[in-house]
């Protein structure tokens, strides 16, 4: 068979809707022992990342004696696109010694990774490395639109939002784009004055740009009304509400406690076809628990026609918060049992160690701590060795507690220790908590003032009063103050005050 031929025959299995079928060239191609020409081993490793097999398109790749431009953006596409952005940076910086010169996607894949947890020990230097490639490549001129916003974005994930105004400013077309990313940034940094700016002095503003602002609202429970306010808005210069959208609106909603509005949001999904998305259906769940409505959260589970570890995690976490430790052990059993898609991780097993924490179940939570790595391979992180902790000291079992920190395979932080603190008070044990009170205060000595006031608490109930104003004297001596205690009543409106 002709190149030619071979390489249309790939193509068109690419095209298909069935790119399996066509892997049997790639078998046809190997029994002649013949090396593919540059084409072809190109169509053949975007025909492997169309199959999802990774490991062949890498495959691919490395037995091409000199990969081209081509290669190494499809692959490190291929990558970022399954968020293996760590085989992405390393792609990344073989291509950076190949000789070849990047291209407009090259770069916005390089800005994407800079923002991934893989490359956040290099993240600020990968980023300016890439604008500088940038700048060089446009000689100075004015940036194209896409890198321009991926570069605005970059900088802004990575906490240099100065960076990141500067790009902005320098923009010759402050397009919508560039202006949601400006707004992203600036909310995740609690910035909500610099958003509002941006947003205000935008000359256009699409659905997205008003989700950025709603999203940015919808996470803190001072400014979550605002998000409802703006989508009023939204609604009224005549732009769809997109599942995005829906999902922050539900989330104001969980944060607020506001009942009667989330679900009125409920009212509006059913109407859509956006309450079949997975991620409504999820916001849903984690909302109507929130609210203390399990119930409703049950029910909204129930009706979900596809669930992800996301979904079943919030049912499991609800029941768990909502004092229902027995629910929300039956629900985790049923998604290891039925649902073969769907795997538990870290925090399905926080959720559900948590629920036995609350109702004393010690061992079960034994179990399900064992199981993490014997039978999903998850490791445990520091969360859970806190989380048994508690579940131990609650249930009484202090000493067992103890010992339990002590063979913990990494070191413990101020949390495992301020989790020991907190059940020794609970049952009045002095000494431990001292012991624990301690640890809390070398790890952290200036930002856990709850750890000074538990064991100062544990003190007095003991009668210990020495003991009480030696703690206070050491708060003074520290410069730790506690906190202003706050509480949040909710309107039916959605205000709080």
């Amino acid at each position: 068979m002709r190149r030619e031929t071979i390489a249309a025959t790939i193509q068109h299995w690419i095209n298909s809707g069935s790119p399996r079928r066509g892997l049997a060239i790639h078998s046809q191609i190997i029994k002649t022992g013949e090396l593919p020409n540059a084409n072809i081993s190109i169509k053949l490793l975007v025909l492997h990342l169309k199959c999802d097999s990774l490991a062949y398109a890498r495959q691919v790749f490395d037995q091409m004696p000199s990969p081209t431009l081509s290669a190494y953006n499809y692959l490190i596409g291929g990558y970022c696109n399954r968020h293996r952005h760590q085989e992405a940076l390393q792609l990344l910086r073989l291509f950076a010694i190949s000789g070849e010169r990047p291209d407009g996607f090259t770069l916005s894949m390089a800005l994407k990774i800079s923002s991934s947890a893989a490359a956040a020990a290099a993240a600020a230097n990968l980023c300016k490395e890439v604008h500088a490639q940038i700048f060089r490549s446009c000689g100075g001129g004015s940036l194209d639109e896409v890198l321009c916003t991926a570069l605005i974005d970059s900088y802004a994930k990575n906490g240099s939002l100065g960076y990141a105004r500067s790009v902005f400013r320098e923009s010759s077309d402050q397009n919508v784009a560039c202006c949601t990313a400006m707004i992203s940034g600036y909310m995740r940094r609690g910035l909500l004055r610099e958003a509002e700016e941006v947003f205000q002095s935008a000359r256009e503003r699409d659905a997205v740009a008003f989700n950025a602002m709603i999203e940015g609202y919808s996470c803190r429970p001072a400014t979550a009304s605002r998000s409802l306010e703006v989508f009023k808005d939204m609604q009224g210069v005549g732009h769809r509400p997109t599942v995005s959208t829906f999902v922050s609106l539900i989330g104001a909603c969980s944060v607020l406690c506001a009942l009667e509005f989330g679900r009125q949001v409920h009212a509006r999904l059913v109407k859509t076809e956006i309450l079949l998305h997975v991620r409504s259906g999820s916001a849903l769940v984690d909302m109507y628990a929130k609210c203390g409505r399990t119930d409703y959260a049950r029910r909204a589970f129930d009706d979900m026609p596809e669930r992800n570890v996301f979904s079943w995690s919030s049912m499991i976490d609800g029941y768990g918060k909502n004092g229902m430790a027995e629910e929300a052990l039956e629900l985790f059993r049923k998604m290891e049992e039925e649902d073969d898609d769907v795997v538990p991780n870290e925090v399905t097993f926080l959720a559900v160690l948590s629920a036995c924490g609350h109702a004393g179940l010690v061992g079960e939570g034994k179990d399900i701590m064992a199981s993490m790595e014997r039978d999903y391979s998850v490791k445990p992180k520091v969360e859970h060795y806190a989380c048994m902790v508690d579940l131990l000291g609650r249930a009484g079992n202090l000493q067992e507690a103890f010992a339990f920190i002590k063979e913990m395979p990494c070191r413990p932080n101020s949390d495992v220790w301020a989790a020991l603190l907190g059940v020794c008070r609970l049952h009045g044990e002095v000494e431990l908590a001292a012991v624990a009170a301690k640890e809390v205060f070398e790890l952290n000595r200036r930002e856990r003032p709850g750890a000074y006031v538990a064991l100062s608490n544990t003190f007095a109930a003991a009668g210990r009063w020495g003991s009480v104003c030696e703690v206070r004297e050491m708060m003074k001596a520290r410069g730790v103050s506690k906190d202003t205690g706050n509480s949040w009543v909710g309107t039916r409106e959605g205000k709080i005050s």
